[in-house]
């Protein structure tokens, strides 16, 4: 698969790598990629984590599976390739922005701007089959993802964690909320956008309180 993580990343889950649940994630894993389409890519499982160093990390966004069409998929949550079209979620997070901040859409989806800027766009689950949302779902994925989620909660602090959605608000649920931000709300999907996702001025509040850190400011 040449899979590599990033090395703060690689210290800080060190101990994930050598539990029973991540040798048969693995195998698992490999033996997809070696009969069927997966993605991401091999080389971009990890992506979230390499464009974001844990010391970097100012802003989590946590999401549930990867795209599952052809060449959508690149190891950040809600994010896309160069030249594909926006998913529907992904438009809905552009509309939100521009009410909220008043930024106009990109031409791109791709979310590495963000990633850069020291947001971890992280999927709970890391792989899925091609067509197949949810295929790689209870394999194991969700608990390297918790342990992901639970060092910097515990180790950080001041950070900004958004949860939109019942999926990721159930996966953070953990977060201490005197330590850090946390923001719920809807999903930006188009089942439920207009059900408390448009109008949570999300991206508005975590500036604010990056500001008020000391930390700069999200260009969204």
């Amino acid at each position: 698969m040449n899979v590599q993580i990033e090395e703060s990343w690689k210290k800080h889950l060190q101990p994930e790598f050598e539990k029973d649940y991540f040798q048969n994630l693995t195998e698992f894993v490999k033996d997809e990629y070696s009969h069927s389409q997966i993605f991401p890519p091999g080389k971009l499982i990890f992506n979230a984590f390499n464009l974001c160093p844990f010391d970097k990390v100012k802003v989590v966004i946590i999401g549930q599976d990867p795209y599952h069409g052809p060449g959508q998929a690149h190891g950040l949550c809600f994010s896309v390739n160069d030249g594909v079209r926006f998913p529907p979620s992904l438009m809905n997070i552009f509309k939100e922005i521009k009410s909220d901040l008043g930024t106009d859409a990109p031409s791109s989806g791709n979310l590495t701007r963000w990633a850069e800027q020291g947001i971890l766009l992280l999927n709970a689950t890391l792989t899925v089959r091609a067509h197949q949302a949810g295929s790689h779902q209870n394999k194991g994925w969700e608990s390297f993802t918790d342990a992901a989620i639970k060092a910097l909660a515990e180790e950080r602090e001041h950070l900004v964690f958004i949860l939109w959605g019942a999926y990721a608000q159930k996966k953070g649920a953990f977060i201490d909320r005197s330590k850090h931000l946390v923001l719920s709300s809807a999903h930006p999907s188009p089942f439920s956008a207009y059900n408390g996702f448009f109008g949570n001025k999300h991206f508005s509040k975590t500036n604010e309180y990056l500001k008020v850190h000391e930390e700069t400011e999200i260009a969204w």
